[in-house]
């Protein structure tokens, strides 16, 4: 039996029982094969070229990540972990239990205390042309997220939603704002960091415990980036912030030293960039969603420009808006899109 394509943006995933004589099968009952979707965007800055084989390199080093194993040249076989999202579904704003709290303060130390050049035999797309290595410079690492989004984000889709940025106040101004002068940011030591830690991307075992899936954001820099990233896509409350920062902070100078130096001071700037990054990702995302212009899915229109509305509230300071558009100012911005000929150009 064979399931799938599972949900996912980057891949399709097919999930299927183990047999006897697999590596896999004395830890996991199903295993999983993913297909890298063509044509798809990547709206995040990758670092790795292959997710399996920094898999192969944490064996043993972070807990509960899924195994991967090489079948053939290049293909890869990885453990399917078997559970449910913590807190049994997506729960906006819900806090981890104190237990899984634990574990991902474990994570948190396991990843930064990886030496960064342990990661030097593996095939990465993010080094800058003439630079060997990455220098543990804070204010570069925004600087080039920053860039990769205005550039690769923006830019490459500003013909196609231009007017749908426009009507809705994302201007590229904002991005370039974001843009800090050299030495803004105290330097911390650069290390691993997942980059998209969100609940999807966390399963609770049938042992009840925390696992990490879909590493395929990861990439080495600044490690407050990681902080920043969870807080905004678990969307916590200022409260909890506080409290998952405060743990991080202890977490991390535990086994790196200087790793969350001036973390509280510096925070703010990352949570901007990410707050705008989202706006620009789901304004296109959504667009995309609604399918061509000469058949829209509308039905779909009011529950997009929701999406799009709570992340536009959230970006309302860095974007610089003085008022935020409503829901029924969102749906007419796309309605308007939609009205002109041709089909979308889906990413």
């Amino acid at each position: 039996m064979i399931v799938g394509p599972l949900k996912g943006y980057h891949h399709e995933t097919y999930a299927f029982p183990l047999p006897p004589e697999s590596p896999l099968r004395p830890r996991y009952k199903w295993g999983k094969l993913r297909s890298p979707r063509s044509g798809v965007l990547w709206y995040d800055r990758r670092c790795f070229a292959s997710e399996d084989r920094l898999l192969l390199m944490l064996e043993g080093r972070v807990d509960r990540v899924p195994e991967s194993v090489e079948v053939a040249p290049g293909v890869f076989l990885q453990g399917f972990v078997e559970g449910r999202p913590p807190g049994g579904g997506p729960l906006p704003g819900r806090p981890l239990s104190g237990h899984h709290e634990g574990q991902l303060a474990r994570l948190f130390q396991q990843v930064v205390a990886i030496k960064t050049d342990e990661f030097d035999d593996l095939p990465r797309t993010c080094l800058p042309d003439g630079h060997p290595v990455l220098d543990d410079d804070s204010t570069v690492f925004l600087n080039r997220l920053t860039d990769f989004t205005a550039t690769q984000v923006y830019d490459r889709h500003a013909e196609e939603y231009g007017e749908l940025f426009e009507r809705l106040g994302v201007r590229r101004r904002a991005l370039e704002a974001l843009a800090l002068p050299a030495g803004r940011l105290a330097n911390r030591p650069f290390t691993l960091v997942h980059g998209d830690l969100h609940r999807h991307n966390f399963i609770v075992d049938h042992a009840g415990d925390l696992w990490t899936i879909d590493w395929e954001l990861a990439m080495i820099g600044d490690p407050l980036y990681e902080l920043a990233t969870h807080l905004h896509l678990m969307r916590c409350s200022p409260r909890d912030a506080q409290r998952v920062g405060t743990m991080w902070a202890g977490a991390v100078e535990e086994v790196r030293p200087g790793a969350s130096r001036e973390w509280q001071r510096d925070l703010p700037y990352l949570l901007a960039y990410k707050r705008v990054q989202s706006v620009v990702t789901d304004v296109v995302r959504a667009a995309v969603g609604l399918g061509p212009r000469n058949d829209p899915h509308r039905v779909a229109l009011p529950v997009a420009a929701w999406k799009v509305r709570r992340v536009l509230e959230a970006a309302r300071g860095p974007l610089g808006l003085t008022q935020v558009p409503t829901v029924p100012q969102v749906m007419s911005a796309y309605a308007g899109w939609l009205k002109r000929s041709g089909p979308a150009t889906a990413p």
